[in-house]
């Protein structure tokens, strides 16, 4: 057996997830789970059918890059979260997908506004949009600095309390401290965008939620003061 088989035992179960949530469509999606005690993780392999995926096609590589396990080619986007492991201590897996109301936003080039509780349970705050890529950014190591461009937004944001983003022109990533609620976060803002979307058409002046409101919402679920749901 596998020294890594229980994070590729999470990533196959939490790529196997995506599909059933609604969120990709054809291979439109990926997640990886680390280790980072050990500096590696797994991510799903690149184009390949969800219906056909084992943990064993699951590839491992450590933080700098290296395939240390798999036969075959790791997701396309792989720099990109590994980037975001590096440089975003706390979390231990991430999600990209296409989901379509979050691709809205990062087409539109807006953040999603706060603006009701269902948004307040899952970020703290806006869930921010970077700014767009450079004909030399793309031209380069693409994925690499789409997770450069991702670090750059989050200056002054904390990952931990807003555990998504969207890069402009492309879509969302989340993330969390394990697979299952990092796919569960990608969810979640996938519904949220489509209720600031219809609440924006609607209203398209509708003010976001009072902070009193958003610090309620959040930190009854997250942190030390947290009393959401039951204790373990």
């Amino acid at each position: 057996m596998s020294d890594y088989q229980s994070i590729k035992e999470e990533c196959l179960a939490a790529n196997l997830a995506l599909p059933k949530t609604g969120l990709v469509d054809l291979t439109f999606g990926n997640v990886s789970v680390a280790d980072p005690e050990r500096r590696v993780f797994a991510i799903k392999p690149s184009g390949v059918d969800y219906d056909k995926l084992t943990a064993d096609d699951m590839v491992v590589l450590d933080y700098e890059g290296n395939i240390i396990e798999g036969s075959l080619r790791p997701s396309s986007d792989t720099p990109t979260h590994r980037h975001l492991f590096l440089n975003f201590p706390g979390i231990r897996a991430v999600v990209h997908t296409h989901s379509r109301n979050a691709v809205a936003f990062s087409q539109a080039g807006m953040d999603l506004p706060c603006l009701g509780t269902t948004h307040c349970d899952y970020f703290n705050g806006p869930v921010p949009v970077t700014r767009g890529m450079t004909p030399a950014e793309v031209g380069g190591e693409y994925e690499w600095e789409t997770g450069k461009v991702i670090v750059e937004r989050f200056s002054g944001i904390n990952p931990v309390d807003v555990p998504a983003v969207f890069v402009r022109n492309h879509g969302p990533f989340a993330w969390g401290p394990s697979a299952a609620k990092a796919v569960e976060t990608a969810l979640a803002l996938e519904i949220v965008a489509d209720m600031a979307l219809k609440t924006l058409s609607l209203n398209p002046s509708a003010p976001p939620a009072p902070s009193h409101l958003l610090d309620k919402h959040f930190f009854r679920k997250h942190g030390p003061s947290a009393y959401y749901g039951q204790s373990h």
